[in-house]
Order: structure tokens, then sequence, then C-alpha cells
């Protein structure tokens, strides 16, 4: 089983520290050793925001505050490095080629941003479509995906499931409204919906939700379930647990 986890900043280093980091990258080791491969992408989180708003009021253009925020996915990628054992590169990947032959190889892979204007979102689906993989689990601060912002409104109606379509309207009208946020943006939804990737949008401040997902579909998130897919994967374990 392949499995591409996105984790956003905000959920991965909500803070400096090593507590939340290690936590998560005790969940990668473990659906390793469970036979998984897997991919991880690192957001940049509050963070990130703090740097590019001081260099917007430093002057720096939209292309400069972009690549500013890529350079933090990629600090707070190495974070994730460091707290993951042998069998992972030891470097984030800086493009798909170079994250797909790692875990061809059967190498844990860490990425952050790649390019100017694509968030880490539509990195996650990216990279889960150019590996084929089996699972793409976005780790982010609110429970899944809603009809408008929870964090605004408090009588948000959050979706067990949708389909890949429905992602991508849900995510538009949220885009539309000012103000409004969503979990994942409207690039990752759209490439989620081309590549018929089965998605799921969790809260991942609890790692052990993340682990639960990935190995036997258990969560309390938004399944995004690919058109025309019927039962559930075999590769969901069924045993006790």
């Amino acid at each position: 089983m392949k499995v591409v986890v996105s984790i956003g900043g905000s959920v991965l280093v909500p803070e400096p520290g090593s507590d939340r980091v290690a936590a998560h990258a005790a969940v990668v080791e473990d659906l390793v050793e469970d036979g998984c491969r897997v991919g991880a992408v690192v957001g940049g989180g509050g963070v990130a925001r703090e740097y590019i708003g001081a260099a917007r009021e430093l002057g720096a253009n939209e292309i400069e505050l972009d690549q500013l925020g890529i350079d933090v996915t990629r600090l707070n990628a190495r974070l994730l490095i460091a707290a993951l054992g042998e069998g992972t590169v030891t470097a984030p990947a800086h493009d798909y080629d170079e994250a797909g032959n790692a875990l061809r190889q059967g190498d844990v892979c860490v990425m952050g941003g790649v390019a100017p204007a694509q968030t880490t979102d539509a990195v996650g689906a990216a990279l889960a479509e150019y590996v084929d993989a089996d699972l793409l689990v976005y780790a982010t601060s609110v429970p899944g995906v809603y009809d408008d912002d929870p964090n605004e409104n408090p009588d948000a109606v959050k979706f067990d499931e949708l389909t890949a379509r429905e992602l991508v309207d849900v995510i538009a009208d949220l885009e539309m409204n000012a103000g409004s946020s969503a979990p994942v943006d409207l690039l990752a939804a759209k490439i989620i919906q081309r590549s018929g990737m089965r998605t799921i949008v969790l809260d991942g401040t609890d790692p052990d939700r993340i682990a639960r997902a990935a190995r036997y579909g258990e969560h309390e998130g938004t399944d995004v379930v690919p058109e025309g897919v019927g039962e559930e994967p075999t590769y969901w374990a069924d045993d006790e647990h």
C-alpha cells in the first residue's frame, strides 16, 4: 500500500518544539513497519505566515513571498526527517521525480513546497497522483471538509463523504466567499478529481488519527471517494484492533 500524508504546518509545528514532530514521525514509522510505502508533504503553518508578513512589509513581491514560504516548508520537512529513522531520504525532495524514485526504492520521502503559486495541498495531491498512491491523507487542523468555515460559522456542516466533483464544488464556493478558508485548496481538489485519488481529510492534531485512517479507514473526517468505486479497498485491515 502506498500512502501520501500531507501534514499542515500548523499541525506538525504549531510552535517550535519536538514533541509533536516526534509523534507524527512515529506514525510514519509504524506505517512503514506495517509494510506501507509512505511519502509525506509538510506545510509551512504559522511560521511561514509570520515570515511572509514580515517580508511583505519589507517590500518583497509575491513570487519572493512564495519562495520564502517554500523555504519554511522545507525547514519543517527537515524537522520531520530528523525525527524519522533509517530508510528516510535525508533531505526534502525538490521535485516529483526525486520523491517518486525514493518511494520506488522503498524509502520514506518528505517534501515541502515545490514551486511558487502552488500550495503544499497541491503538492500532496500531485505526489499522490505521480506515484499512483492508494490513499492520500490530509492531516489538517479541522475535523474535515465543511460547507463553511467552522472557525467563523458555528452552524457550518461537515461532510462525511464527498465525490471528488463535489469536493471541487464545495472548495470553489468557499474560496469565493471572502474570509472563508478550506482544509484543501482548489488546485488540490482538481488534481484529486483528475486522478480519482481516494482521499481522507481529517483533524491530524492527534497523529493516531492518521494511523487509524490509513490502517483501517476509520476516522471522523471526510472521505473523498472516486466516482464509480464500490466496496472498501482491500488494503484496509479488517482484523481486530
